[in-house]
């Protein structure tokens, strides 16, 4: 019965987040009637002879090449940043973890900053211009990490987390006067370093997906490892598990993921640390669940979140400004809890 229940669970969970995909593509300041946003995606979506007739091209255009990429687009971040979250997390054995604790972001925000003032036009591995740099960015910062963390062949937790805060602070001083020293750009690298999926399209998706796709299912597989790791790392080891080699596995797959999410959205910040907390008061500790669930609520909050922010006013609020004025309160109700020792 319980194996059935957690079937019903994840196929109602699955359906749900189809369905608020589908009210996020038809749903924009643009006016496109439902029954034209309908016949478009069932034309170009499923390729169901529909006649298109009196629709008008920008109606098509709004929702295939506008919408519904934005929205897939906005899906994937979320549920990428949820999982590596969810993997921070458990390394960490700290529900206070996120996807950009280890420099990840400042890495990713300092590079895109360069290639804005340079005016940077490269190609490599389908990523571009300040897409490119921002991409190496953040690469760089979690190998700079990783390389100050380490001592000998270990890897201690804590030193890894206070590495990555200093990093994280360096970096973004080093942003700053980049900033000052080049005025002209400082608008494009602030509304850069916000968080948006404004303009963006299929091309995006299909640059970031390879990478999101190869980071998660490593971390997908490293689920019942994550599992023994929360009995600590002495008991870890006594079961068998290689905690170094684990550590790095994940720590590899999540910059990976990350480093290729925020180069094309910019900063998007609290999804990795709200959505596996509330998952996990929902769940279980248990990353067999956790990170399937993450995965589908952190797509799910980030979509709703960029159709608030598209929606709301004439004027689009960047994304990251959203899940910062959610996952802000949020934030601060953890470290409460936590200096009542309520978070272990």
């Amino acid at each position: 019965m319980k194996i059935k229940h957690k079937k019903a669970v994840l196929v109602i969970s699955i359906a749900a987040c189809i369905i608020i995909i589908y009210l996020c593509t038809i749903t924009g300041a643009a006016s496109v009637s439902l029954s034209d946003a309908n016949r478009i995606l069932l034309n170009r979506l499923f390729h169901i002879p529909v006649n298109l007739n009196g629709i008008s091209k920008g109606s098509i255009s709004i929702i295939w090449n506008v919408r519904l990429p934005r929205v897939l687009l906005g899906f994937l971040a979320g549920a990428s940043l949820a999982v590596c979250g969810a993997g921070f997390q458990g390394i960490f054995r700290n529900p206070m973890a996120d996807p950009f604790v280890l420099g990840v972001s400042s890495g990713a925000a300092l590079g895109a900053s360069i290639g804005i003032v340079l005016h940077f036009n490269g190609n490599f591995l389908g990523l571009n211009g300040s897409t490119l740099l921002a991409f190496a960015g953040a690469f760089a910062s979690i190998i700079l990490v990783y390389q100050i963390s380490r001592v000998g062949k270990k890897i201690p937790v804590t030193t890894l987390l206070l590495s990555g805060i200093a990093v994280n602070q360096t970096l973004t001083a080093v942003i700053s006067i980049v900033m000052l020293l080049n005025k002209q750009s400082m608008d494009q690298i602030m509304y850069w370093t916000m968080g948006s999926l404004n303009g963006k399209g299929w091309n995006q998706i299909f640059t970031v997906l390879p990478y999101i796709v190869i980071g998660v299912i490593i971390l997908l597989l490293s689920s019942r490892e994550l599992d023994i790791m929360l009995t600590g790392e002495d008991t870890a080891i006594q079961l068998g598990v290689d905690v170094e080699f684990l550590k790095k596995k994940i720590l590899f797959a999540s910059s990976i993921i990350t480093a290729a999410v925020i180069s094309v959205t910019g900063i998007i910040g609290f999804v990795g640390l709200v959505v596996p907390h509330v998952v996990r008061l929902i769940t279980g500790p248990r990353h067999k669940k956790l990170m399937p669930m993450s995965l589908l609520a952190g797509g799910t909050f980030l979509i709703v979140c960029d159709t608030a922010a598209r929606s709301l006013m004439n004027q689009e609020i960047p994304v990251g400004i959203i899940t910062a004025i959610l996952g802000g309160p949020f934030f601060l109700y953890l470290l409460k809890n936590a200096r009542k020792g309520g978070i272990s």
